[in-house]
């Protein structure tokens, strides 16, 4: 890839693959090679409603994390309800 991608779908896509593969390893030095600052991705993403991950390394949905955050815990909620026999 020689460059980074203008559309926020692609750019969230080729950014995440990059650094899944680990052609990176991190969002930082993925921007160096491509002469762009962290900050910058990060703001245009978020203003298309993606935020970063430093601990899974990757781009997701805004509240994506507390969603599945939530659904834990209406699933351990589930377990800890008595059975109705």
């Amino acid at each position: 890839m020689d460059y980074l991608p203008k559309d926020p779908a692609i750019l969230v896509s080729s950014v995440n693959m990059l650094l899944r593969d680990e052609e990176f390893d991190t969002l930082e030095s993925l921007c160096y090679n491509f002469g762009t600052e962290p900050k910058d991705i990060k703001n245009y993403l978020h203003g298309h409603g993606f935020v970063y991950s430093d601990k899974q390394k990757q781009f997701r949905p805004i509240g994506y994390d507390k969603k599945e955050t939530n659904e834990q815990r209406e699933q351990s909620c589930l377990h800890e309800l008595p059975s109705c026999e």
